[in-house]
């Protein structure tokens, strides 16, 4: 047998099912050897006392580039990424999006050269072209992102056009990540508080309220359901969205639900303070401690099914421009996420086991990356996470990588830490520290038809 160019001894290996102590060969990128033997080794890499995980995949995150790369574009975005056990993203931007093959390709020729770790890109579904469905999906997007409300200047979806979008994705096995927020509550909303002359924090809660999100999830469920499409609702925020999902599922829906930490640990009220640097839609939801509490149990129990961190950054100096109207929308989220995930499992509200699950297997389940992506397994992309469950750190605005140079859980201490990042067998990262050239790839979605584009 060839020599390995990496070997990974003495770790206690994760999966979703449990974890033992192997140790993990990788020749070309590509892992061919998990058990107890040690054969020679170009690299050898001493894990003992250390949790090996799955490299996260994470599905949900804007890069803004092309588009808005003041806010965050893709070597920024992906060194927070990588830095953070990210290996890897599907990404969406608003301010280019795709909506054509040809935006398609025009974006992987930019990106070429641009990225710390592997990408998927999606594209945005428009009302009233579902037509481009088919050639989007064939020619290797990972998902549509669809929005029932118009947001970040892209138009909202009704009752019909959902219906007509969702009903041609099934036809061709495509899958959708769906924004609920119903857009008659929203704008009625708005109309009243700005009649009002409301101007302060407070307006967040009334005007992208729960109502308006249920209202939304409980319409793009029903007809999930009764075309038999496949799709995500996105940042489910709180109890009664995810149960009315998990309802929708038991009947046969095709349908994941989306977590991110910002609906775990960030209050309601907290917007009332902080303003703008807690605008993100739809709003934090948690009122309680019980509120957490409950999330996390749905987290672990699956009715969440997985975790992204929806990373839409902004400068503090963008989130002060404009007031809470006109201030731009999102929180940054690659640098926290994965550290987020691993104290929860320090504190037990989720297992390690969990972390394997809902930030690795699930979503590259989800949207086509399994099996090269998400698991620690023989043939799969040697994307690998050494942390070490003891350490203790604080998550602080300066070690942000983004851009956006703050996190919404400064000062937070946490326990774990992820020490080195490996994208397909090569170390991109050590200690927090991005450490090789940007080498990450394009990854072609589950539809597509010619992947000559995406060989190296």
């Amino acid at each position: 047998m060839a020599e390995l160019d990496l070997l990974l001894a003495g770790g206690t290996v994760v999966t979703p099912t449990g974890r033992r102590r192997l140790n993990i060969g990788v020749r070309h990128g590509r892992i061919v050897q998990l058990d107890t033997s040690t054969p020679h080794a170009e690299r050898v890499v001493d894990a003992s006392g250390l949790l090996v995980l799955p490299g996260g995949v994470d599905t949900h995150v804007h890069l803004m580039d092309p588009g808005a790369p003041e806010r965050e574009d893709f070597p920024s975005g992906t060194r927070a990424a990588a830095a953070s056990g990210v290996t890897s993203i599907v990404e969406h931007t608003h301010g280019a999006p795709v909506r054509t093959v040809d935006d398609l390709h025009r974006k992987i020729d930019h990106l070429d050269g641009r990225s710390h770790v592997d990408y998927g890109l999606a594209a945005h579904a428009w009302p009233g072209r579902a037509d481009a469905v088919r050639d989007l999906w064939r020619a290797g997007i990972t998902f549509f992102k669809v929005f029932t409300c118009t947001t970040h200047g892209v138009p909202g979806h009704t009752a019909a056009a959902l219906k007509t979008h969702l009903a041609a994705t099934a036809l061709e096995g495509a899958v959708s990540l769906l924004h609920c927020e119903d857009e008659s509550l929203t704008e009625d909303a708005e109309t009243v508080l700005q009649a009002e002359g409301r101007d302060d924090a407070g307006i967040l809660i009334d005007w992208r309220s729960r109502d308006a999100e249920l209202v939304a999830v409980a319409v793009a469920a029903l007809l999930v359901r009764r075309t038999g499409a496949r799709a995500t609702i996105a940042h489910v925020s709180n109890q009664e969205v995810a149960q009315y999902v998990a309802s929708e599922r038991d009947r046969g829906a095709r349908l994941a639900a989306e977590a991110c930490p910002q609906y775990f640990l960030l209050r309601e009220d907290e917007v009332l303070e902080q303003g703008t640097l807690r605008k993100f839609t739809p709003p934090a939801r948690s009122r309680t401690s019980t509120d957490e509490t409950e999330m996390w149990q749905l987290l672990r129990t699956g009715v969440l099914t997985h975790m992204s961190s929806d990373h839409a950054p902004s400068t503090l100096e963008q989130k002060a421009d404009g007031g809470i109207w006109n201030a731009h929308f999102g929180l940054p989220g690659l640098d926290s996420t994965m550290a987020i995930l691993i104290d929860a499992a320090a504190r037990g509200d989720l297992s390690f086991e969990d972390i394997a699950r809902v930030y690795a297997e699930a979503p590259a389940q989800q949207y086509g990356l399994w099996p090269a992506k998400g698991r620690i397994g023989v043939g799969a992309d040697a994307d690998l996470v050494l942390v070490d469950p003891a350490a203790r750190r604080t998550l602080r605005n300066e070690d942000v990588h983004s851009k956006a140079g703050w996190t919404p859980f400064d000062g937070r201490e946490v326990q774990g830490t992820v020490l080195q990042t490996y994208l397909r067998g090569t170390l991109i990262a050590e200690k927090a520290d991005p450490t090789s050239p940007r080498t990450g790839r394009f990854i072609y979605g589950a539809g597509a038809i010619d992947r000559r584009r995406s060989q190296p």
